[in-house]
Formats: structure tokens, C-alpha cells, sequence
């Protein structure tokens, strides 16, 4: 009866895996090349969760959500040809972000759509976070806060609560 089971099991557990590797084909970063008009980006890619315009170039952005830790911009070119595509949840492009001059807008073009915003009355300011792979290897939350008129006032960066093997849930900010 064991054999059996263990017979039955291991088509089902290949099958299960081969549909998770399936359904994550539609969630990668996709094979594009500088040069590659517009078209054949959003055929590869799909449509963007968002649109971002930068001079006379935009971003469209995929963003893959929250537990991928993945939000990928390509930017379109003048000519409407890719000119690059990176993931920017990253160090180096929340580095781009200036504390007292970069606003909304700026947050947006570099790293996309956060995965959570909350408001924080005490302060009254309001936070984007976004969780990412600092590094390649920790599971961080970096958080960026405005004032009211928009304007990046401080940045955090921690353990990302909802991986924190804790699982504590306590914030710095708070």
C-alpha cells in the first residue's frame, strides 16, 4: 500500500510542479533587447500595471507584486524603441530617491507603485512601502515618507514583516 502511494505521488507532485513553473513563465522578467519596438515589448510582457512618462521617454512598468519582491520598468525610447529594462527594487535605485526634493512623481518613475501606502496622522506623513530582496539575499521593506505637499521627507528601510520569521509585525516608524 505504501509503494502505492508513493507510486501515485510522484506524477501528481511532477505535475504540480510543472503548472508552478508554468504560471511563473507569465510572471518573468521576459526575453526583450534594447532596439525591440513597443509592440514587441507589450507582446512579450504583456500589458504594464502602469505608465509612467519622462521627458520625451516613458516607463512602463511591471510591477509583480508584493510577495515577488519584483517591479520591472522598461523604458521606451523617442522612437518608441526599448532603450532598457531592469527590476528597480533595488539599493541602488531606492538610492536615486532625495530625501527634501524628490515627490511623488520622481518615486514613481524609479521604482513604481508601492505595495502598501499608510498614513500616519502623529507625523502626518504618508508612507509607501515596497518589499524587496535586498542584495539579492534579505527580505527588506524599504518605506518612503511624504509630507503634505508630496515631498520625500525621510526613507526606512527593515526586515519585511510579512517574511520576518518572527513574525513580528512591529514597525519603526509607528
Amino acid at each position: 500500500m505504501e509503494r502505492f502511494f508513493k507510486a501515485a505521488a510522484a506524477p501528481l507532485l511532477s505535475a504540480i510542479l510543472l503548472a508552478s513553473l508554468s504560471a511563473c513563465v507569465g510572471w518573468g522578467i521576459g526575453t526583450i533587447h534594447p532596439g525591440e519596438t513597443e509592440a514587441q515589448v507589450r507582446a512579450e510582457l504583456g500589458s504594464p500595471t502602469n505608465v509612467y512618462q519622462d521627458g520625451d521617454q516613458h516607463l512602463l512598468e511591471y510591477s509583480r507584486g508584493r510577495m515577488t519582491q519584483a517591479t520591472h520598468m522598461a523604458r521606451i525610447g523617442a522612437d518608441g524603441k526599448l532603450v532598457s529594462y531592469e527590476q528597480v527594487l533595488t539599493l541602488q535605485k531606492f538610492a536615486e530617491i532625495k530625501v527634501g526634493e524628490s515627490n511623488k512623481e520622481a518615486v514613481l518613475r524609479i521604482v513604481g507603485q508601492p505595495h502598501e501606502k499608510e498614513h500616519y496622522a502623529r507625523s502626518d506623513l504618508e508612507a509607501w512601502s515596497y518589499g524587496f530582496k535586498e542584495s539579492g539575499a534579505w527580505d527588506s521593506f524599504m518605506s518612503v515618507y511624504f509630507d503634505q505637499s508630496g515631498i520625500v521627507r525621510k526613507m526606512e528601510n527593515g526586515p519585511d514583516p510579512l517574511r520576518d520569521p518572527g513574525g513580528s509585525r512591529m514597525r519603526h516608524h509607528r
